[in-house]
């Protein structure tokens, strides 16, 4: 199924989101701005579209993978929420999480991608328990799924940290 969606251009001349492949489910943010981003700085970075989403959908702005496997630019509120009601233009506030470089970005590089998506209007209903289930309240990692997860929170087996989150120093480390 294809959605129409209305867009308009803030910016004349930036190119229309797009898929680079088919298939692909978020189609290609550019900024209209050139920007250089120091390490550990975020910069709100403006995509020269606004768009008027049918009722009962969202977009969603999410990192595009290769900024962050080649630069470590991130999204600071990932993923962007853009509501049905919203008309103002889009844009992506990106941080460089480089320890050491400088990220630049040129007016209509690729930034961020655009996911729209069918959302469901719910109807909260306060109970005084909720029903059980085999997770109940595991959360944070208590599904395991990496080496640390399970170190009791008193550090009782001799390794260092114990806040019962996973560390992902020891990976860094080659520990």
């Amino acid at each position: 199924m294809t959605l129409d969606v209305l867009i308009r251009r803030v910016d004349p001349d930036v190119p229309l989101p797009a898929y680079a492949q088919p298939g692909d489910a978020g189609a290609d943010l550019r900024t209209t701005e050139a920007c250089e981003i120091a390490p550990g700085e975020r910069a709100v970075l403006p995509t020269g579209v606004s768009v008027a989403l049918p009722e009962g959908y969202a977009a969603f702005v999410h990192p595009r993978s290769g900024l962050a496997a080649r630069c470590g630019v991130a999204l600071v509120n990932a993923p962007g929420t853009v509501d049905a009601g919203y008309r103002g233009e889009i844009k992506v506030i990106v941080v460089n999480l480089d320890p050491r470089e400088s990220v630049r970005f040129e007016r209509f590089d690729r930034i961020a991608q655009l996911v729209v998506q069918q959302v469901e209007k719910v109807r909260f209903q306060e109970v005084a328990e909720l029903p059980a289930s085999v997770r109940a309240e595991g959360g944070f990692g208590s599904t395991g799924g990496h080496a640390s997860v399970g170190v009791p929170a008193d550090g009782a087996d001799g390794q260092k940290g114990g806040n019962r989150y996973a560390s992902v120093v020891s990976d860094r480390e080659g520990q």
